[in-house]
């Protein structure tokens, strides 16, 4: 039997090279007679740059940008396709992972940094940008990122608002005239891995603000300033920026950076699987094993692992899903398209504490699958 394992990443847990190394080694020492191929996704979350850049035998240019919250931090981005393509990370410069709990802040944490590493791609000469925007520590439209290119937002009287994302509610115009002339040669694409759309229930900032550190009160500020970005864009532009698909993703980045630089906006996991040959891949195995953090409803708008079992099943190849947690709501829908849905721990077990096992349950938990599958052969 040839194994094709293929995880996303298990957020703040194991990377999905982790997690596929840990899968490998599980079932390399169960008693089923098996190869094994590691082939770790992204869909658009935090590393799939990374896994992209790896992928393609990319080369990494560092960079000294701002954090979130305005500090130079050392990051980098990577050039493929012989230097002409740069793979842009946004939580390298904008991410969660680079605040510590108690300075979590989205009312003012901002994007500034990613369009700091837009620019110096473009200083590199490319003439594409794939950005993925998983894991930011931000809502704030994308306006961090176009402040960066140029363009500036102004308040009553052309006052210059800095204080953003926050100041977006005293917005009265956006000045479009300073935006680097060398973004409309570049075709910008932004990996989503959600659906949400900017505003509303389902939006930016009443999904992921509380995510990022938003209290009530600041979720209602960070609806009401990007009401006012999408309001003053429409009245400008006839663009209505709440009507964007993945458009609340990463904060709202995605709706900021297609109507603001005509970006597209793909499905992350499926734009992953394409530029990385995984149908290649597909083609030896006679299993699939994929998995995340959690296995839920939200796998199947846009998630690594519903991607993977999406193709697979169109091969009439088995898949089978691991998971530290598997929502038993989502289990009749996805069983679908897996064979079986596995949780990986014991439920009984505090989160963080659980977290730090992830690997050692990963490990037993696909040994355990490899000696029944050999009780099957």
């Amino acid at each position: 039997m040839h194994i094709l394992i293929a995880p996303n990443a298990f957020k703040n847990s194991l990377t999905a090279t982790a997690a596929a190394e840990a899968i490998r080694a599980g079932l390399q020492q169960s008693k089923l007679k098996c190869t094994c191929e590691c082939f770790p996704v992204g869909d658009g979350g935090d590393g799939t740059a990374t896994l992209l850049i790896q992928k393609c035998v990319g080369t990494i240019v560092p960079a000294k940008v701002r954090d979130p919250l305005g500090r130079k931090i050392q990051a980098g981005f990577g050039l493929i396709d012989n230097g002409k393509t740069a793979v842009i990370e946004m939580a390298d410069a904008s991410g969660l992972r680079l605040l510590h709990r108690e300075e979590f802040d989205p009312l003012h944490a901002t994007t500034f940094g990613t369009g700091e590493l837009i620019k110096c791609a473009l200083d590199q000469g490319v003439n594409k940008i794939i950005l993925g925007i998983g894991g930011s520590a931000t809502v704030d439209g994308g306006t961090g990122i176009l402040l960066a290119l140029g363009i500036r937002f102004l308040g009553a009287g052309g006052k210059v608002l800095s204080n953003l994302p926050e100041e977006l509610t005293d917005l009265e115009s956006i000045d479009l005239s300073g935006l680097d002339q060398r973004t409309a040669h570049c075709a910008l694409t932004v990996l989503c891995d959600v659906e949400n759309s900017l505003l509303g229930d389902e939006g930016a900032a009443k999904v992921f603000g509380p995510q990022k550190g938003a209290t009530g009160l600041a979720t209602e500020k960070l609806e009401a300033a990007l009401t006012r970005l999408r309001d003053v864009m429409f009245r400008q532009t006839g663009q209505n920026l709440a009507m964007i698909k993945h458009g609340g993703a990463a904060g709202g980045v995605a709706a900021g950076l297609q109507g603001f630089l005509n970006a597209t906006l793909v499905k992350g996991i499926d734009y992953f699987l394409d530029i990385t040959g995984f149908d290649d891949a597909l083609q030896k195995a006679d299993l699939v094993v994929t998995g995340e953090g959690s296995i839920d409803a939200q796998t199947m708008r846009g998630k690594g692992p519903f991607g993977v079992a999406l193709r697979a099943r169109g091969k009439n190849i088995p898949v089978i899903g691991l998971a530290g947690r598997v929502a038993l709501a989502a289990d009749a829908p996805l069983r679908q398209y897996f064979a079986r849905l596995l949780a990986i721990g014991d439920t009984s077990i505090e989160l963080d504490k659980a977290m730090q096992n992830t690997a050692r349950d990963l490990q037993r938990t696909a040994a355990d699958l490899g000696d029944r599958l050999a009780l099957k052969a």
